[in-house]
């Protein structure tokens, strides 16, 4: 398999539709392992689309590079509710990443 399977979670903020439905919103991700690319990704956002759009906003950026990026693009593009939540889970999924790759 040329491919890793990671997974970061956090806590999702009360009053939001996900948090009915899950107390944490999870962000998965396929990494190329050889250059740390997002192949694919996926979040527990409460709308397909929701998902949809975080999964645009992270394929593609090598984890071999850092988290700044994918965090900076969450930061400025992602407007919603689950703002925080997805990025301490984009933060516990790349420290998931870093502790395999040592």
């Amino acid at each position: 398999m040329n491919t890793m399977f990671i997974a970061g979670h956090a806590k999702l903020p009360s009053g939001m539709a996900a948090s009915s439905l899950f107390e944490t919103l999870t962000i998965t991700a396929e990494i190329d392992n050889h250059y740390g690319v997002i192949v694919d990704a996926a979040c527990t956002l409460a709308t397909d689309h929701g998902n949809d759009y975080i999964a645009r906003l992270l394929k593609g950026h090598s984890l071999r590079h850092g988290i700044d990026k994918p965090l900076d693009d969450v930061k400025r593009f992602y407007n919603g509710k689950a703002a925080n939540a997805l990025i301490a889970a984009l933060k516990d999924l790349y420290k998931q990443f870093e502790s395999i790759k040592k």
